[in-house]
């Protein structure tokens, strides 16, 4: 009978001893994140920008959230909506990633955001911020680090009418994000607009904008704003000086003079960037501890100031941490998590941060101007706040 029911009990902890096991592998199983980015053609310099400050994240967090290791899973979408939708749905299918983000463009975020929401996993994304996904289209996972995609030209309207411009001349390109600066900038902007342009975008990019500064010029407007990420900003900028249009229009620009242009403009002697100005929700200056290290980290590793496509990835992977720290790693109960990133309770680089109804931003919006740093090297500073604690115009339609 002793023989048997000491059997009985061996056979018992022989059993017990593999689920202890199998509990503990899943508690210290890593934290899976997926980026998508642009890291091949032209648009890849942004990508690589936003990819350097999210290694910076890590490397800030040792590479830890809530007790667990960090895997990272990273894509390249190739500028193309088709490759991004591809992307998202390889994360969340085959590698079961518990965050996705990364997204630098709206066409691109548009067609992989249904890929992830439908599969229950959190989306952050880091730069786009279509008006869909703000309004009607928002979602309980979706969150954005970044803006609605107007609010920062709404903010340039508004500060046009601050430095009392009287007339203006837009151009930008014409896609989703093109599309919402544009008439963004029409919204709050009270002063004349002299003429529209939009040019093509994606495959067929124009980078030859000689027809539309001609028109431009002839128009007499006091003022020129534009709206040109990446490769095509340079070449905006240069055939804006070659025009002579830097010495009869003030330049404003949104999204197109930063961290990653700037370099460039300098080295190739563009001078008509300097002076010129542009609104966003961060810059390099802003006096806050979190800032002063990515920014000071950023250029040691890198020589150059950060963008804002570093700088908004950097603060995905802080807003990440805190809800994996909030939940102590147990990511099981999605309510929680959800809760935790609706806290946003992290340092952020731009100082205050909280999120609205629809999981966009309230923030300030600045007005920068293009200047050289005591080394000479071109960056930005701000000028003046133009708004404060600024929600996005969606948010009234989100019904969460």
């Amino acid at each position: 009978m002793k023989k048997a029911l000491k059997a009985a009990v061996f056979g018992l902890f022989l059993t017990a001893t593999p689920w202890v096991g199998a509990a503990s592998a899943a508690d210290s199983a890593p934290v899976k994140i997926g980026f998508v980015t642009t890291l091949t053609t032209p648009a890849a310099v942004i990508g690589t920008d936003m990819k350097n400050g999210f290694d910076l994240a890590l490397e800030h967090i040792g590479r830890e959230m809530g007790g667990r290791k960090v895997d990272v899973f990273m894509e390249d979408d190739g500028f193309k909506p088709e490759t991004g939708k591809q992307a998202a749905d390889k994360l969340v299918t085959q590698k079961k990633v518990d965050f996705v983000t990364g997204f630098i463009w709206s066409h691109v975020l548009l067609a992989s955001v249904k890929s992830v929401l439908d599969s229950d996993t959190f989306l952050i994304s880091a730069n786009a911020g279509p008006s869909q996904l703000a309004g009607k289209g928002c979602n309980k996972n979706f969150f954005s680090i970044s803006w609605a995609n107007d609010q920062i030209p709404m903010a340039m309207g508004e500060a046009l009418n601050q430095e009392s411009v009287k007339s203006v001349y837009i151009m930008a390109p014409n896609y989703a994000s093109g599309k919402d600066m544009m008439a963004a900038v029409e919204l709050t902007y009270k002063g004349e607009i002299k003429g529209r342009d939009m040019t093509k975008w994606g495959s067929e990019t124009q980078l030859d904008f000689s027809a539309e500064l001609s028109k431009a010029k002839a128009s007499g407007a006091e003022a020129l704003w534009a709206f040109y990420p990446g490769k095509a900003g340079g070449a905006f900028v240069s055939q804006f000086m070659q025009a002579g249009l830097a010495d009869t229009m003030k330049l404003y620009t949104v999204y197109t003079l930063d961290g990653i242009s700037l370099p460039k403009m300098q080295e190739a002697g563009l001078t008509a960037a300097l002076g010129s100005r542009g609104t966003q929700n961060w810059s390099p200056d802003m006096d806050n501890a979190a800032n002063q290290k990515f920014v000071s980290d950023f250029l040691a590793k890198h020589g150059t100031y950060p963008s804002f496509y570093a700088q908004q990835a950097y603060d995905a992977v802080m807003l990440i941490k805190s809800a994996v720290d909030a939940v102590d790693g147990d990511l099981s109960d999605k309510n929680a998590v959800r809760a935790a990133l609706e806290k946003a309770d992290f340092a952020s680089t731009r100082g205050k941060f909280k999120f609205g109804n629809n999981h966009f931003p309230i923030q300030d919006f600045y007005l920068r101007e293009v200047v050289a740093d005591s080394e000479g090297r071109w960056t930005t500073k701000i000028v003046s706040r133009i708004f404060t604690d600024h929600q996005d115009p969606h948010a009234v339609d989100c019904k969460m």
